[in-house]
């Protein structure tokens, strides 16, 4: 049998597309290998949202060229982001590239397959038409192989994004914003409950923009958690322009919905919110995180935070700094502010020097290391219910999984299996992550 490698740089919406292609390749007759050194098909998703992913891919691109010499029948393919971005210039400034396919192209993979098996490179990064802001974007016959990771899956409602934030390449990269109908959400959930998934993550740019119909986020969040069978629902990740409290008072009284959220700020000060376009003041998103954390005491709250953004000043930044003192968020993704071609803030002058922008990253996390310690040690004694979702890569007997806020939870016990629901009482915990010793028998 054909292998295939498929490798994902990016987010959880690559992560979702990757997971499609390997279903796709399946019913082409592919199976899906780890080792990129046994397979017949490599296949790389890629991601442009920041400099140094960029970077990586064409790394190794490199070193894959350099393979395909040993091995020339080996078909090379370029998919998502950077794909959709640089199209043509990839096949010609990468020779050893069989196919180039943008985000819009993912089922058409099989077309582009017949294309190189008989001699040609194939280039498909064509949008899919946007006149209508509500299209079933996953075909049919998709939706009954779901896209599941042992009992847990991703569910795409949305895709593309139509804030326009000025460093974001996404409404480049996606397009603008469409959402699929409620009904077909609902069918690809209750296909992937049926096959025994009991935890659901809704995906999207920004899934609280979500409308189809009569129906918006709050609608479908709630109907989703309403399925039967289904023991968890999360979903990532939301804009704080359109968070609000009714959403907030969903997640505090329905108990299938999980307590995180990922709610990024990327910058305190007002000024640098207003050129990045994204519409809402500190102020305003401290009110909401307020509101969470008083409906929802245990509340986990991760973020995103770009640093040195153009013309960021030592006083802006230490508004960053005052944000993330207020808020104490369980885990932060910060960033090294670098440009991104196309996007509006190309135009601005990136004159915040790359010492300065490394120097206060450093601060940063010198701020949130000890605030996200302090969160680990206050859950050590506490009981929390685990969904158990691998082996622990490294530990034998050691299962892991998560927490209903999202920290990952490492419990020898070799009896366990992926999908076990366990109560566990936490015993210790390491840099990132907890360890737990179980307290009942795993729940179903």
């Amino acid at each position: 049998m054909k292998k295939a490698h498929i490798h994902t740089f990016g987010c959880q919406m690559n992560e979702h597309d990757s997971r499609k292609m390997a279903g796709i390749l399946k019913r082409e007759g592919y199976s899906i290998t780890d080792d990129h050194k046994d397979a017949d098909l490599i296949l790389i998703n890629t991601c442009s949202v920041r400099e140094n992913p960029e970077n990586k891919v064409y790394s190794l691109l490199g070193r894959l060229s350099r393979m395909k010499r040993h091995k020339p029948d080996l078909i090379i393919g370029v998919a998502g982001c950077v794909a959709q971005q640089e199209g043509k210039k990839i096949l010609k400034r990468i020779k050893a590239v069989d196919l180039v396919f943008g985000t819009d192209s993912i089922f058409s993979l099989p077309a582009m397959l017949k294309e190189v098996k008989n001699g040609q490179r194939a280039l498909y990064t064509n949008w899919l038409p946007r006149e209508n802001r509500v299209q079933n974007f996953i075909p049919e016959g998709e939706i009954k192989s779901g896209v599941a990771d042992g009992n847990r899956a991703l569910i795409a409602i949305t895709k593309g994004c139509n804030n326009c934030c000025s460093f974001c390449i996404v409404p480049t990269t996606r397009g603008r914003l469409v959402s699929r109908e409620k009904e077909n959400i609902l069918q690809e959930a209750q296909e992937l409950i049926k096959n025994g998934v009991k935890e659901i993550q809704l995906l999207g740019q920004n899934v609280n923009s979500y409308s189809a119909g009569d129906s918006d986020f709050y609608d479908l969040l709630k109907s989703v958690a309403d399925l039967k069978g289904l023991k968890r629902v999360r979903f990532t990740s939301p804009h704080p322009n359109d968070w609000n409290s009714r959403l907030t008072d969903l997640m505090a009284e329905h108990p299938v919905i999980c307590n995180h959220i990922h709610l990024p700020f990327q910058a305190g000060a007002d000024r640098i919110l207003s050129l990045m376009r994204r519409g809402h003041s500190a102020a305003e998103y401290l009110q909401k995180i307020e509101y969470l954390k008083k409906r929802i005491p245990d509340i986990s709250i991760t973020t995103d935070v770009i640093v040195g953004f153009p013309g960021e000043t030592e006083e802006e930044f230490l508004e960053t700094l005052k944000v993330i003192s207020s808020v104490k968020f369980s885990l932060i993704y910060a960033f090294k502010y670098s440009v991104r071609p196309g996007t509006r803030a190309e135009k601005f002058k990136d004159d915040v020097s790359r010492e300065l922008k490394e120097e206060r990253l450093s601060r940063l996390h010198q701020l949130q290391d000890p605030i996200q310690s302090k969160i680990l040690d206050d859950m050590i004694h506490t009981k929390q219910t685990i969904l158990i979702d691998s082996a622990h890569p490294k530990e034998r007997g050691v299962m892991s999984g998560r927490s209903d806020g999202n920290f990952p939870v490492s419990i020898k016990d070799s009896e366990l299996e992926i999908g076990n629901f366990v109560d566990v009482a936490i015993t210790g915990r390491k840099k990132h992550s907890l360890l737990g010793e179980i307290r009942s028998v795993p729940l179903s």
